[in-house]
C-alpha cells in the first residue's frame, strides 16, 4: 500500500486522476554522468527502488542514505487506457529538490528548478495506449549557498538547527487527465458585505461554462 494517496490539491480535485506515489526505480548517480551514459532510456538499468513520496536520505523512503547526493534518477511504469488518452494529461509533481528534468517514454518532456514548489508538464504527445516510462532526473549540489537550502545542513552530521538534507522528489506525483478544453485555474472574490462570491474562472480553449454554489451540502 502506497503511501500519502489523497489528492494533494483537494480544492481542484478532478475525478479523473492517478496517483504515482509508491514504488519507484532508484538510481544514486554521484559523478551525474547519467545523462551522458544513457540512463534517461526506458531500458536503462537502475540497481535500487524508492518509496515515493520520501527522499532517499528518509527511512520511510527504503533507503535512508544520509551523505550527500550530486543526482538521482528515478523511473516509474504506467499503464494508460485509450480512454485516459482521449483528452489531455499532465504530470504534476508537488515538489522536488532541486532541478529536475522529466522524460516520458525517452523524450525530454520538460524541466523545473527550485525545490519547494508544485509544478506540471502536459505530457499528451509523449504518451501512448498501454505501457509508458516516466523518468526523473534530478540534480542538487547540496554544498552550493547559490541553492535555496533553509535549515539543510551543509555539514556531514546535522546539528544546531539544521537537520538532515533533502533531494529529490519529496512530495506527491500524479497524473491528470483533463478534456481538450478544461479549467485551468479559479479565483474567488467573496464579498460578506452583499452575501455575494465572484468567480473568475481561467478555460483553456473555449467552451460554455456553468457553475453551481452550495452551502452545507444545500444547493444556493
Amino acid at each position: 500500500m502506497a503511501y500519502r494517496q489523497e489528492h494533494p490539491k483537494p480544492q481542484f480535485e478532478r475525478p479523473n486522476w492517478m496517483n504515482l506515489n509508491g514504488k519507484w526505480e532508484f538510481q544514486d548517480d554521484p559523478g551525474d554522468s547519467g545523462l551522458a551514459r544513457g540512463l534517461s532510456a526506458p531500458e536503462a538499468a537502475f540497481d535500487s527502488e524508492i518509496e515515493v513520496p520520501f527522499c532517499p536520505q528518509s527511512r520511510l523512503s527504503g533507503i535512508g542514505h544520509t551523505d550527500f547526493y550530486r543526482a538521482v534518477w528515478y523511473r516509474r511504469r504506467v499503464t494508460l487506457t485509450r480512454e485516459q488518452l482521449a483528452g489531455r494529461v499532465f504530470l504534476h509533481f508537488g515538489a522536488v529538490d532541486y532541478e529536475a528534468q522529466v522524460f516520458v517514454n525517452g523524450a525530454l518532456c520538460g524541466s523545473h528548478r527550485g525545490g519547494y514548489v508544485s509544478f506540471a508538464l502536459e505530457i499528451t504527445g509523449q504518451l501512448r495506449e498501454g505501457k509508458n516510462t516516466v523518468t526523473v532526473y534530478v540534480r542538487d549540489d547540496e554544498r552550493s549557498p547559490l541553492i535555496p537550502s533553509g535549515k539543510q545542513c551543509q555539514d556531514y552530521r546535522p546539528g544546531g538547527c539544521f537537520y538532515t538534507r533533502t533531494t529529490g522528489i519529496w512530495q506527491t506525483v500524479w497524473l491528470e487527465f483533463t478534456p481538450r478544453v478544461y479549467l485551468r485555474r479559479v479565483r474567488l472574490l467573496p464579498e460578506a458585505g452583499a452575501g455575494s462570491l465572484t468567480v473568475q474562472a481561467f478555460l483553456e480553449g473555449c467552451a460554455p461554462l456553468t457553475l453551481s454554489a452550495s452551502f452545507e451540502g444545500r444547493d444556493m
